[in-house]
């Protein structure tokens, strides 16, 4: 059946708004230590499980949908993120929401997010900067859009009816959106595979992409950009309240303008990619990071200043979610790119705990410091990556000349 390649990154969207709404998880804080008495810093753990297990699971999702292709495999997601969020509803106890939030509703994200991602960048070659920075733009867009609708059901309803609701609404838009997703025909990811530029990559498998120093860069570079951003995510309205003085009401306005900036640099940043380079652009947005880092740990900020630079920190995060798959892609080639971007992606996974603990540890100003040196220390890192295909091309060619 002929599939209008447009339609499956609707689908892609469809899903991923849904997934989004994972980072308006701030706005969960407070209702639940109001609610159950527990710890603020308990309950933000939540949140780190969750995006730990998600990306863990990608290594597996991706490999499944390399092989069977994303529809089912982002179905069988869509009905687990609901399960975990229903079984949400019913919990009384952290362990149990560390359960079935954290685990059972992150391994359905993660189970789903690789899918359509995957399925967008084999369907356009030729743009995959744009397609992917699109193909993730809904899951940094589900934040703005689920905002107004988590508080809304929490005031009215409670915490854990909120979560009974949302279970229903994820599971019904991810399952439908996860039957748009299909894999290009074989002709076509032949075509988006072959070298077509210098730097365009030969097919590694993952046993060979991990004998390569480049992913280890890589792969810490993604860990420090996603650190930055979701440390801010995460805390947001903390970060508005203990930091800025802000009561509570303005300062969950930091989700919405995180949100919006987070889907927008998506998009931004994977388009410039795509003309001016992957690492030039990202060397780009780290060293905005890290600047709007050290200009939030002084402290000083007003309400404007502290939505200008949060939005700040969203536009970039957005910018490391949308071009590592490119990057990946570019690198390591599309024929395994599921369980290749599944591997890359645990950075991400990592830095969800890796935020967390410095903020659990350091007050937040000192917290923004160091991140904003990991993102310095990642430009460093960018400027002496070396293609792994130019590696082997060079290798080549000495036994060439040696042979002469």
């Amino acid at each position: 059946m002929k599939i209008n390649r447009w339609l499956v990154v609707l689908g892609a969207v469809f899903v991923q708004v849904n997934l989004g709404a994972v980072y308006a998880w701030s706005l969960f804080n407070q209702p639940l230590v109001d609610t159950f008495g527990w710890a603020r810093e308990d309950v933000v753990v939540t949140f780190s499980i969750t995006i730990a297990v998600s990306a863990l699971m990608t290594i597996f999702a991706g490999r499944l949908q390399d092989k069977i292709g994303p529809r089912w495999v982002a179905t069988a997601g869509g009905v687990l993120l609901g399960i975990g969020l229903l079984l949400s509803s019913q919990a009384t106890t952290l362990t149990e929401i560390y359960i079935y939030y954290g685990i059972i509703g992150g391994s359905g994200i993660g189970m789903t997010y690789v899918c359509p991602l995957s399925a967008c960048v084999k369907w356009f070659p030729d743009k995959r900067g744009l397609i992917s920075g699109i193909a993730v733009a809904g899951f940094g867009l589900g934040g703005f859009i689920f905002q107004p609708i988590i508080r809304f059901l929490i005031q009215n309803f409670g915490v854990s009816n909120t979560y009974f609701y949302l279970g229903i609404i994820y599971f019904v838009f991810v399952v439908a959106g996860a039957q748009l997703l299909r894999n290009p025909p074989a002709e076509l990811e032949v075509a988006s595979s072959s070298p077509t530029r210098r730097n365009e990559a030969t097919q590694f498998s993952p046993t060979e992409m991990l004998k390569t120093y480049p992913f280890y860069l890589l792969w810490f570079m993604f860990l420090f950009g996603s650190m930055s951003g979701l440390m801010v995510i995460s805390f947001a309205v903390d970060i508005g309240v203990d930091v800025f003085h802000l009561d509570s009401e303005r300062a969950a306005n930091a989700i919405l303008v995180i949100a919006l900036f987070n889907a927008a640099g998506r998009i931004v940043w994977g388009r410039i990619s795509d003309r001016i380079g992957r690492l030039n652009t990202l060397m780009c947005v780290y060293g905005l990071t890290a600047i709007t880092l050290l200009y939030m740990s002084l402290g000083i900020m007003n309400y404007p200043m502290f939505l200008a630079t949060t939005s700040i920190m969203g536009f970039c995060f957005g910018g490391y979610l949308a071009l590592y798959p490119s990057v990946t892609a570019d690198y390591y080639g599309t024929k395994n790119l599921g369980i290749n971007y599944g591997l890359m992606y645990q950075g991400y996974g990592i830095s969800a705990f890796v935020g967390a603990f410095l903020v659990n540890l350091l007050p937040f100003q000192i917290a923004f410091i160091v991140a904003a040196v990991c993102c310095i220390a990642a430009i460093i890192m960018a400027k002496i990556i070396v293609h792994p295909v130019k590696m082997e091309k060079t290798t080549v060619l000495r036994k060439e000349l040696v042979q002469d």
